[in-house]
């Protein structure tokens, strides 16, 4: 067959999502949640999800247990048209699982990594590398399996042909060390939050945080919620207002479907004004529904709600 469009590497686990919370728990007491969703969780699997329903070809690989968990991981990926050929499962340790606890537009997470934190380079061949044209990696920092070996494994994307993305996501330690001059003059979008960026970079704002790092990085994709986003491409900075949402269900799982949208254009070759403008329409469509997922059912659910939810024209779609 042909390569697939994007090989995602990266954590697998469920969500348990809490939402309607009148406050965040307190020691020694307890609250109601009004509404519970279990779905499909990690911000690899929520993007490869997502960016498979816009259309792609992509192939997933991570590491799971042999539990039930595990179970949904697979099925709820593969409901979604995504290749989970090359999960390897764990003989020893369980799926992770994260629990979302939502209030308002403020969210708090608790999460067991559990086998996500077995993955290795070396479990990634060159096969399974060059079956695509173009590699995705998120959430390093609940990885670290992994981590050591990335400047290896995005260095031999490179030499392989591959355009590549990284995602770091929060770095639970807050050492937020991964090698970065050695890593990201291979990775070609860099694609952190604002919070998250101004850990790496010690710096206090967007523009401070590209100046440190535009030496040994190429474009940066910074993402700043319902701001928008900084995108510094070809020496240049342009600001992407977000689509606003009136009525936001919750934000889990928004970048990542920025991710999706972004790089769903990139890899077609689109300039960055393009792809920042469908990155941002579809953070946006997500915060529609429960979940990561919950608004990119099927391509056709995406289009109607991009098309009368933010007016987004429907031939460009």
């Amino acid at each position: 067959m042909d390569k697939y469009d994007v090989l995602v590497v990266g954590e697998l686990n469920v969500d348990l999502i809490l939402d309607g919370l009148h406050q965040f728990p307190e020691t020694g007491k307890e609250i109601i949640a009004p509404e519970m969703t279990l779905t499909l969780g990690s911000s690899s699997a929520i993007f490869a999800s997502n960016l498979s329903v816009l259309g792609n070809t992509v192939r997933f690989l991570g590491k799971i247990g042999k539990d039930a968990f595990g179970r949904k991981v697979m099925e709820d990926l593969e409901a979604k048209g995504v290749d989970t050929g090359s999960v390897l499962q764990s003989d020893t340790t369980d799926t992770g699982l994260t629990v979302a606890l939502n209030y308002k537009e403020q969210r708090a997470m608790v999460t067991y990594p559990g086998a996500m934190e077995e993955l290795r380079v070396k479990e990634i061949t060159d096969e399974t590398l060059t079956s695509a044209r173009h590699l995705h990696v998120s959430s390093v920092f609940l990885q670290p399996g992994l981590k050591p070996g990335l400047p290896a494994l995005f260095r031999r994307a490179k030499e392989q042909g591959l355009t590549t993305s990284l995602d770091p996501q929060w770095d639970p330690s807050e050492h937020w060390d991964c090698n970065w001059p050695d890593l990201l003059p291979y990775v070609d979008l860099f694609m952190p939050n604002l919070q998250e960026v101004m850990h790496i970079a010690g710096r206090d704002t967007a523009e401070e945080c590209i100046a440190t790092l535009k030496s040994y990085a190429n474009t940066l994709v910074i993402k700043n919620g319902d701001e928008g986003a900084f995108i510094w491409d070809n020496g240049q900075l342009m600001v992407q207002k977000s689509f606003h949402n009136s009525a936001v269900v919750d934000a889990i799982g928004a970048g990542d479907s920025f991710n999706a949208g972004y790089i769903h254009r990139y890899i077609r070759q689109e300039n960055a004004a393009s792809c920042a403008v469908f990155g941002a329409l579809c953070g946006a469509v997500n915060t529609t529904a429960p979940g990561g997922t919950g608004a990119f059912s099927s391509l056709e659910a995406f289009r109607k709600t991009a098309s009368q939810h933010f007016n987004y024209p429907i031939d460009e779609l």
